[in-house]
């Protein structure tokens, strides 16, 4: 069966085969034999976009809208069906109720390990909360891969264990993410950064990299750059990450505000104003 997959912008995680498509249907897509068209929805804010696009491609074949921003939970993960090529999904869910996420409601708290399909960058909700024998299959699964791991999901700082650390290290990742998002998330960081950098890190690799939200209700500029300083004193390269409401919309203070945080080349005079050693 040959399944259209439709998206309403490109990202770089987008699929980029045949049958792979941006927006509205195109020359190829009229001459093509497809059964179904998958209208995948990541964000919620591109809902209404979604069901613009279902309108376009009726005539072609029967449509579906799904995807995280319906509220869809996820299943098995079939690798490049919805991700590209390299992007692989083992466990979804997470035990965490953080407020400004959406996991926890659509997928469930209750973490589900899934099949382990071939990949290098890591796009699960919560790795660290897997079992051990889940964790070591996939840092198993990465050691098989001709490229570098990734891991942009994110690795939950206060679940880090030495083990963990030591495991990472023979991979060589080229990214290793974690997330400072709320104050409470401060010391576990500091104690993952002593973790990586005391068991064979170093800043000077810039593998170890830190999301940090910013822009939410409540927060200031000078609690934003705070928290983005602590981030990188912990031994991370901090990436701004401005808040989004649920109609997707950014404060454009925020956005200019973040800026400099957002361009790891720009990291460097960071850490010289910070008078952190790389």
């Amino acid at each position: 069966m040959k399944i259209a997959r439709v998206f309403p912008h490109r990202t770089n995680a987008t699929p980029v085969d045949d049958l792979s498509f941006i927006g509205h249907p195109d020359l190829f897509a009229y001459h093509q034999e497809i059964d179904k068209v998958h209208i995948s929805v990541t964000f919620s804010w591109d809902i209404p976009m979604a069901e613009w696009l279902a309108k376009l491609w009726k005539d072609i074949a029967p449509i579906e809208i799904g995807g995280p921003a319906t509220g869809e939970r996820g299943g098995d993960f079939v690798p490049g069906m919805y991700l590209k090529e390299g992007y692989v999904i083992t466990s979804r869910g997470c035990p965490n109720r953080c407020w400004f996420c959406s996991v926890w409601r659509r997928e469930g708290e209750e973490l589900r390990e899934l099949p382990i399909t071939d990949g290098w960058i890591i796009q699960d909700d919560n790795l660290l909360s897997c079992s051990e024998k889940h964790i070591r299959d996939v840092f198993a699964m990465l050691a098989r891969q001709k490229n570098r791991p990734i891991f942009s999901g994110g690795l939950e700082a206060r679940k880090l264990q030495k083990w963990h650390v030591e495991e990472l290290l023979i991979l060589k990742p080229e990214k290793i993410f974690v997330a400072y998002d709320t104050p409470d998330d401060r010391d576990p960081l500091f104690e993952a950064g002593k973790l990586f950098l005391d068991n064979g890190f170093s800043r000077k690799s810039q593998s170890l990299r830190c999301y940090v939200l910013i822009g939410y209700p409540g927060d200031t500029f000078e609690k934003a750059e705070k928290r983005l300083n602590e981030a990188m004193q912990a031994g991370f390269i901090p990436f701004a990450m401005p808040y989004r409401d649920y109609t997707g919309k950014r404060d454009e203070q925020w956005i200019k505000f973040s800026w400099p945080w957002m361009r790891p080349a720009a990291m460097s005079k960071k850490y010289r104003e910070a008078g952190v050693p790389v």
